[in-house]
């Protein structure tokens, strides 16, 4: 059996959801708006389908239509509303995932208290049969494990950094290249930890309202 193949006539819902990105299709009708917001981590690409909308992305505003995209970076307020009288459809995308996803503002631009919103919001169905106790504890040894990680990263990078500059100093490729290879060795599973730590919050953090 194939990947998935996804159709925006006729998927119109998150096809994916990680704390690395959220995508998905979404359909709004004739003159519907969207509330301004922002998220505190996330950037935000918005891919325009069929129809036509006007976006507001840091106080500036823009017509766009079938084919046009526009982005807005993490803590830049935005809305969108539909013009005419046809229904819009985009493409959108979240980078990274992370609750609370979004952060209601006021006209003024005055931020309002954080949206943590259910699971079920972007078509994930919680697993209630993990406790919250368990959930808390899964975040805590995330977390150690995620110091741990960087402790051991900081350490590398500072050896290895001092190593690689050296090596440029007097030529040597070679050794700079292992020492390049040896920092992002150090990195990577920082990184990886950070997802866990992030896919765990995930799970936990709406479940306050589940």
């Amino acid at each position: 059996m194939g990947f998935p193949v996804y159709d925006y006539r006729t998927d119109i819902r998150n096809v994916l959801v990680t704390p690395q990105i959220r995508s998905r299709f979404l359909r709004m009708e004739p003159g519907q708006s969207a509330q301004r917001h922002s998220h505190d981590l996330g950037h935000e690409i918005f891919l325009i389908l069929e129809g036509r909308v006007e976006f507001e992305i840091d106080g500036e505003t823009e017509e766009l239509g079938p084919g046009q995209m526009c982005i807005a970076l993490a803590d830049q307020p935005h809305t969108v509303r539909v013009l005419g009288d046809e229904p819009m459809t985009m493409y959108l995308s979240v980078t990274p995932h992370i609750h609370p996803t979004h952060t209601p503002l006021t006209e003024d631009g005055e931020r309002l208290p954080h949206n943590f919103v259910s699971s079920r919001a972007y078509d994930v169905e919680p697993n209630m049969q993990v406790s919250i106790s368990e959930l808390v504890a899964r975040q805590i040894h995330a977390s150690q494990l995620l110091e741990e990680l960087t402790q051991t990263c900081t350490a590398i990078q500072k050896e290895m950094g001092t190593q690689l500059k050296a090596a440029l100093a007097e030529g040597d490729t070679d050794a700079a290249a292992a020492s390049r290879k040896a920092m992002w060795e150090a990195i990577y599973p920082v990184y990886k930890a950070v997802a866990e730590l992030a896919d765990v919050w995930n799970a936990l953090a709406p479940r306050v309202n589940d």
